[in-house]
């Protein structure tokens, strides 16, 4: 579907690699991109800027406008333009002139520091990590104020800033903090669950694969099969008899822990790669293969679901979601709301859990939706039990503070979905709601009859939103999986490490989890403002394989050129050096980029370590020099003085140094704190986008069936006489 079919798009300094103008492009805009150069030729700038439907910067506004193109006179010459910035800091704020690379970005946003093994320097995500997840949340953003145009008539400006995206990945890691006070390390191939660490990348016989034991009846069935596998093939298996529905991975003794991870370690070194994709995937366990670019290029699910385009003859991905059209309303909706926010108005019905499909609606909520969180004591959410912090017990649904960050700005309503009553309610909800969202397995909205024929029956128009890691269609659609399927799958991991040891995954940030729900909601507002014009619903298909795939796009075009992607630790080669070097302090760093030669001798220079001309020739004798001199200093000031010489560089952050020292990160408001009844008021990650126009006004979340009454009687429309006898029959459970 071409969503923005005539289009026309301004992209300054955005690069042919840009994920941001790739995702506009797959919604049918056409995308000029344009050097700084063209800023001089005024009166030719200013006519393509008036017929323009956006503009696309990596800049930011203090640029711009020493420039001469200050944001007055942009929406002067075009008053509905909707102008997006993503820089490494943001437009505003006491830092945003720094200077930033994917490296320093990283060090200075948390995700950096959780990366690697803690007996090395920590080492960077595979390729541009940070700038990918910063485009897909500016997506989401263009895409909000985009919708916002068609009930004003009149653009804004769009702020994002790359370090400020690269903070909100650490959930995890900002609540042990501001509960506990504890923080996050480095763990290599492992994931950090408040207390816990669990190992999940594990050597095969012929590479390696992903795997983790998940918690609660969710993955019962899945580490049942593992464990009977183990049985089968006659190892040792301490896993035998444990009750799965009752297993909680935040909770479990460290050294039984320790014993089953020694017989997976066993287990897994017997299996190939092929033994996992196909006897593991057919058994139903938790698990994926380590994939090289070859075999995602090769693999027979992407090639059925049409994944690919050619571009200068090879193959790249094609795509970033998948549309289906729908049904259409003889009338759409033109609503205005009385919450702020650009999606004002816009009604969102929420089957998610987890992540995706919380930050999802999360991410709608805050810009202005108003938002009716479906769910159920019976199955609850994983964030709703999952105990993390000592200020959470096991058994109470409302004490959470992981719950509380990924589902601000929703209202909560409690409803059994299996008793046929429950209907009363649904139905008059699915006619209200213009997006409905959903994360399930795929097949589970049609066993629940709730398939996307059967909700346009009852509402012609609506758009529905699903996120799975495969996707709707193909061999692999019912399979599921977790974050880590789908950065083993894509080749996310295997390329993210050392070239010398197994790869590795940043151990407490998740990335498919939180770059995904920027595409739904970028693809959701997208057919939502087509909507308004035409009328049509669609089925928007997201596919956390696919989207990961697409930031691997550059290792996918390479693996077809001859050559072999492989870890390359720090090194860009689109930087001439850059590297993480040791400061004062235990465990403490510094992450430098040098993006020409020029910046590489005049760092050896403000080191005093050899001459310019020497330090071209001998940079790793350079290197290993300027290790010793970088060690013995405080790595903030260090870090501050090199960034006045303009060489980019950034102190490798951990929490504490974000949350309570980051000027940056204060400045631009990135936690919102918000008064929760039951954990008291703490610091909630914000949506990371900042509007001109529209603020963004989000409330703490609800506690589960907070608003279940509420619901049921002004949008149902049901009697309190009705509400009562469904409340009998335990609907609202």
């Amino acid at each position: 579907m071409n969503l923005l079919d005539g289009h026309r798009i301004l992209a300054l300094e955005l690069s042919e690699r840009s994920a941001l103008g790739r995702f506009l492009e797959s919604l049918g805009a056409t995308v000029e991109r344009i050097g700084r150069a063209a800023l001089s030729d005024a009166s030719a700038l200013e006519r393509r800027l008036a017929a323009a439907s956006m503009l696309l910067d990596q800049v930011g506004l203090p640029s711009l406008e020493a420039l001469g193109w200050a944001r007055s006179r942009l929406e002067t010459l075009n008053p509905a333009l909707v102008h997006v910035s993503i820089t490494p800091f943001g437009s505003f704020g006491p830092r945003a002139s720094w200077a930033g690379s994917e490296l320093v970005v990283s060090a200075l946003g948390g995700v950096l520091g959780l990366t690697g093994t803690p007996d090395r320097a920590p080492v960077k995500e595979a390729l541009d990590a940070c700038g990918f997840h910063a485009d897909m949340v500016a997506a989401a953003g263009a895409m909000a104020a985009h919708y916002e145009r068609t009930v004003s008539g009149i653009g804004q400006h769009v702020d994002v800033s790359v370090q400020e995206v690269a903070f909100s990945r650490n959930v995890n890691g900002i609540l042990v903090w501001q509960f506990d006070r504890r923080k996050h390390h480095r763990v290599g191939g492992a994931l950090t669950y408040g207390r816990a660490t669990v190992r999940c990348i594990w050597s095969l016989a012929d590479g390696w694969c992903f795997h983790t034991l998940m918690t609660g009846r969710l993955g019962a069935p899945a580490n049942q099969a593992l464990s009977d596998w183990i049985d089968e093939c006659g190892l040792r298996n301490p896993l035998r008899g444990t009750d799965w529905v009752h297993y909680n991975r935040s909770t479990l003794d460290p050294r039984v822990r320790a014993d089953w991870e020694t017989a997976l370690d066993a287990f897994f070194r017997t299996r190939t790669k092929a033994d996992i994709a196909d006897e593991g995937r057919r058994r139903g366990i938790n698990a994926a293969p380590v994939q090289e670019p070859a075999d995602v290029l090769a693999d027979p699910h992407l090639a059925a679901r049409r994944y690919w385009a050619e571009l200068d003859g090879a193959r790249v991905p094609g795509r970033f979601v998948c549309f289906n059209d729908g049904a259409t309303a003889s009338s759409p909706p033109q609503r205005s709301g009385s919450r702020p926010g650009p999606l004002a108005g816009v009604r969102v019905l929420d089957f998610s859990w987890a992540l995706v499909g919380s930050i999802t609606t999360k991410t709608l909520g805050d810009l202005g939706a108003e938002v009716v969180k479906l769910e159920s004591r019976t199955r609850p959410c994983l964030s709703r039990i999952d105990v993390q912090v000592a200020a959470s017990r096991q058994g109470d649904f409302d004490d959470k503070p992981w719950f509380a960050h990924l589902n601000s700005s929703k209202r909560s309503l409690a409803l059994d979905l299996k008793k046929p009553e429950s209907r009363a309610v649904l139905e008059p909800l699915i006619r209200w709601a213009d997006i409905v969202v959903e994360n399930f397995s795929p097949g589970t909205m049609a066993k629940l009859g709730l398939a996307f024929d059967e909700l346009q029956r009852l509402h012609p128009g609506v758009i529905l939103v699903s996120g799975s890691v495969y996707g709707q269609t193909g061999p692999r659609a019912h399979e599921w999986g977790v974050d880590g399927t789908g950065a083993a799958m894509s080749s996310r991991t295997y390329l993210t490490g050392w070239p010398d040891r197994d790869p590795v995954i940043p151990g407490a940030v998740p990335y498919g989890d939180v770059i995904v729900p920027y595409a739904m909601a970028a693809a959701a507002t997208a057919a939502l403002a087509q909507r308004r014009a035409t009328g049509r619903g669609v089925h928007v298909d997201a596919s956390m394989y696919e989207i990961c795939a697409q930031q691997m796009s550059e290792a996918l075009v390479e693996a077809q050129k001859g050559r072999v992607p492989q870890r390359l630790g720090n090194a860009d080669p689109r930087c001439f050096h850059q590297g993480v070097y040791p400061t004062e302090g235990e465990d403490r760093w510094i992450a430098i980029s040098c993006r020409s030669t020029a910046e590489w001798q005049r760092l050896c220079g403000l080191a005093g370590l050899i001459g310019a001309g020497e330090a071209q020739a001998s940079r790793a004798a350079c290197d290993e020099r300027l290790a010793a001199w970088t060690a013995g200093q405080a790595g903030a000031e260090l870090a501050a003085r090199l960034q006045a010489a303009g060489i980019p560089a950034g102190e490798v952050q951990d929490i504490e140094d974000l949350i309570e020292h980051d000027p940056q990160i204060a400045a631009r408001g990135a936690l919102l704190v918000l008064d929760h009844p039951a954990l008291g008021p703490f610091g909630h990650v914000r949506t990371p986008m900042t509007f001109s126009r529209s603020p963004i006004v989000p409330f703490r979340a609800p506690a589960i069936g907070e608003h279940s009454r509420e619901i049921a009687s002004t949008i149902a429309g049901l009697s309190a006489e009705r509400i009562e006898e469904l409340e009998r029959l335990g609907v609202f459970r």
